[in-house]
């Protein structure tokens, strides 16, 4: 399901230099100019290359093709209260930042949130790394203080059929669905042992209500 999350979960300053801003124009334009590379042979095999070379660089062209269309998709057509940040994505596709507005109506009303998303040559097969980051972290049960989320999607469920816009949605439901503003009883233990990469931690998924 689309917003499929299991909650309840327990796991076993450098500035970088002001960039120019990017218009949603811009993003798009660049978009198109990629994929049209990539669908006019911008991949090319090399002579001599060996056949793990040849499928590596086919599975590179698949994995940034599908980004390519889910940004396109996305910029265009975005869901409610959910925006990519032009910026991060032109200066590198495997890395997005996302932005997500609390919903109307629920405890994260008025609140604005982001989403880091890091893609690897496996997706959509693998799913991507994705955590909040920023100065504002929702408290959330299934939300860890250092922006790790507890959400079986990004781990144990992940489906190729899934995408970047499905995440979003289906944490914006797990947010909304909160009846009580608070941390992980783990928390704290959690964020001091953890890995930096939150697909490494071995969730325990054991509840579906928050």
């Amino acid at each position: 399901m689309l917003n499929k999350f299991r909650n309840s979960c327990k796991s076993s300053s450098n500035k970088s230099k002001e960039m120019p801003k990017t218009s949603k124009k811009e993003i798009i334009d660049q978009s198109a100019t990629l994929m049209a590379i990539q669908n006019n042979g911008g991949s090319k095999k090399i002579s001599g290359a060996t056949q793990d070379q040849r499928i590596l660089n086919l599975d590179y062209g698949r994995w940034e093709k599908r980004l390519q269309k889910e940004l396109m998709s996305l910029i265009k057509e975005p869901p409610p209260g959910v925006t990519v940040d032009a910026d991060s994505v032109s200066q590198n596709l495997s890395q997005w930042v996302v932005n997500i507005d609390g919903v109307e109506g629920t405890l994260y009303e008025g609140e604005h949130f982001q989403l880091s998303f890091k893609f690897n040559n496996r997706y959509p097969f693998d799913s991507p790394e994705v955590t909040f980051i920023g100065q504002n972290i929702p408290i959330h049960p299934h939300v860890y203080s250092n922006g790790h989320i507890c959400l079986s999607i990004l781990t144990d469920d992940w489906s190729p059929a899934l995408s970047v816009q499905s995440v979003c949605l289906s944490i914006s439901s797990m947010l909304s669905s909160c009846r009580e503003k608070k941390r992980p009883p783990d928390n704290t233990i959690y964020v001091k042992t953890c890995k930096k990469n939150p697909k490494e931690t071995k969730w325990w998924y054991h509840d579906d209500s928050v």
